[in-house]
């Protein structure tokens, strides 16, 4: 029986000695002996090394697993993303070469404990959001053989849509790793660009393009993203988020485009399904607001039927010049387009999207998200190839504007049609919003679905789900997620909120002595900074049993956080600084670990 592969229930089946590493490794190189075609994959991991690395993790003791926050967790990854000793192909044979390091992404994942299975077919380039752009055959639905799949990120949303992988990374520039979650029934999360590093990624548009995450859930996302989120020197788009903005998980409020704005290309189903998600959200506690959609628009269009598409040509036109006959037809038409323009024109566009952005902001101001389809459709392969650029064109509707446009986003499961085919819809939120958007995307999800894929995997609870009596706690050592004391919180009946940061104005130490390692939090004031912290919602019941346990230097008290009202959390004792190492340059407990070890 293939195992569940949502995070949570491998850490327990890890855990209780259930599964072993290599175990699950056999069944899921079983389960990909199976997918008959359907060409999701262009180069898997090779068997013996992936036993290679189940074994190593299978051999470490607890506390070194429990250090490990995707112990054993088997993910896939785009092939425009690096794989050291692996080719990189972006979907294009003739451009391939093989890395000597992987991408920083990569890197971040194998060193917190997970599993790498292979690298994923894609639309050439990242040039599309079909997933039929590509010479080693075109993905299908994994619903249906007669329909696209979504690209550009195809393979990625496959291997995890057919429980070949927990996870996957794919890249998003216009909606690649949106479109292909919608039409998969998964979820896929787009953070906010530069977010997570793009070193290692062949660049598509390099100053828009973002590395998204396909799971089983909301919750799942957003631990990978809390794994990959840190700056990068090897990227110099990468940044850090200044204050998050945050909005409660009911009692939102959510903007629709006006009813004149929302087509569905004569899809019944789709539309049908888009107000039941509306009602969904309605009842969950939010208010909805219907506003202009035309700047959103005008902002998407000008993606690839504007100047900004020369950034692609920036990219890739030399090799695109030298290589005709090696580019897909519709991929090298998408490139060629990038020339047409001169630096003028590329300045107008850039101006007028500023202006667009103003007007967008205006227009979702008062509202926490703006909520649309994921997709108008979802199309046949036949009707694809009768018109290529112009379907592709018309599926980027409600997702080419979030990149352009500063926003961050996540697509998720809404129900399916009546011929049994997915639908999912996308929150957009402000730049550095993903945790809030996961929050409510998980509420979401369980109220709407019982199956998350195409296997049958059951949706998980949201464990932002708002419950009467709890405490919101802060952690920021050994009682982070996968860290050795986080099963202190999960057997107490402790549910993770949202990943975030304190307000500037703590300084972070290692104290001296402890074990398993800890570190102490300390209020400063003026020449303090913000350490990254997990907020967990804990039941009443729990809450004293669990402080009367926190040994000294450690104590309780309240905690200024930078995105909403303080909590109670950890804190330590000043005194016990003074033979403790300052840390507070890493950010967080989890990065000074990851540091450690790198060096």
């Amino acid at each position: 029986m293939k195992p569940d592969l949502r995070l949570d229930s491998l850490r327990r089946a890890y855990r209780d000695r259930a599964l072993t590493v290599r175990e699950l490794v056999d069944a899921l190189d079983a389960a990909a002996g199976r997918i008959e075609g359907n060409p999701l994959w262009i180069a898997r991991m090779p068997l013996e090394a992936q036993r290679a690395r189940a074994a190593a993790l299978d051999a470490l003791g607890d506390e070194a697993r429990a250090a490990l926050p995707l112990f054993g967790i088997p993910f896939a990854v785009k092939d425009n993303i690096d794989v050291a000793g692996l080719a990189t192909t972006a979907g294009c044979p003739a451009y391939a070469y093989r890395p000597e390091r992987s991408a920083t992404a990569v890197e971040r994942l194998a060193a917190a404990g997970a599993l790498l299975v292979g690298k994923t077919n894609l639309d050439q380039f990242a040039t599309g959001l079909v997933g039929a752009r590509s010479p080693h055959g075109a993905c299908h639905n994994a619903f249906s053989p007669a329909h696209v799949s979504g690209g550009s990120s195809s393979g990625s949303a496959l291997a995890v849509a057919l429980s070949l992988a927990s996870f996957a990374l794919g890249t998003d520039t216009a909606g690649s790793g949106r479109v292909p979650a919608a039409f998969n029934n998964i979820v896929g999360l787009k953070p906010t660009r530069g977010r997570i590093s793009t070193a290692g990624v062949v660049p598509a548009c390099r100053s828009l393009d973002c590395v998204s995450i396909f799971a089983l859930g909301a919750d799942d996302a957003m631990a990978i993203f809390g794994v990959l989120d840190a700056a990068d020197p090897r990227d110099p788009f990468t940044r850090r988020p200044g204050r998050a903005p945050a909005f409660p998980a009911e009692g939102f409020r959510f903007a629709v485009p006006n009813p004149g704005d929302l087509e569905f290309d004569g899809d019944a189903g789709y539309e049908a399904l888009f107000a039941a998600a509306r009602e969904r959200l309605l009842a969950l506690g939010g208010e909805e607001k219907a506003i202009d959609y035309a700047p959103f628009l005008e902002a998407q269009a000008l993606l690839y039927d504007g100047p900004l598409v020369a950034e692609r040509w920036a990219a890739l036109g030399a090799f695109a010049e030298g290589h005709a006959a090696d580019l897909h037809p519709v991929t090298a038409r998408v490139l060629a387009s990038g020339s047409a323009y001169g630096a003028a024109e590329l300045f107008r566009a850039f101006h007028r999207l500023a202006e667009l952005k103003a007007q967008c902001d205006v227009a979702l101001a008062g509202s926490d998200f703006l909520l649309v389809p994921g997709a108008p459709t979802l199309p046949r392969l036949d009707e694809l190839e009768r018109d290529p650029i112009a379907l592709n064109s018309r599926l980027g509707r409600y997702t080419n504007f979030v990149n352009p446009l500063d926003y961050a986003a996540i697509a998720v499961p809404a129900g399916f049609r009546d011929d049994g085919l997915p639908f999912g819809v996308t929150l957009v939120g402000a730049a550095h919003s993903e945790a809030s958007l996961a929050a409510v995307a998980a509420r979401l999800h369980a109220a709407g679905a019982q199956t998350v894929g195409a296997c049958g995997t059951p949706v998980a609870e949201p464990s932002s789900a708002p419950a009467t009596g709890r405490i919101p706690f802060a952690v920021v050592g050994a009682h982070l997620t996968g860290l050795p004391l986080n099963g202190q919180l999960v057997d107490c009946g402790a549910r993770l909120d949202r990943a975030t940061r304190t307000a500037p104005c703590y300084r972070l130490y290692e104290l001296p002595g402890t074990s398993p390692r800890k570190p102490g939090l300390v209020r400063v004031g003026a020449d303090g900074s913000a350490i990254d912290v997990e907020v967990w919602d804990m039941p009443v019941e729990a809450f004293g049993a669990f402080v009367a346990a926190i040994p000294s230097p450690l104590s309780v008290g309240t905690v200024e956080l930078e995105d909403g009202p303080p909590v109670k959390g950890f804190l330590c004792e000043a005194a016990a600084i003074a033979a403790a190492s300052d840390i507070t340059a890493w950010g967080g407990w989890r990065r000074y670990l990851g540091g450690l070890r790198a060096a």
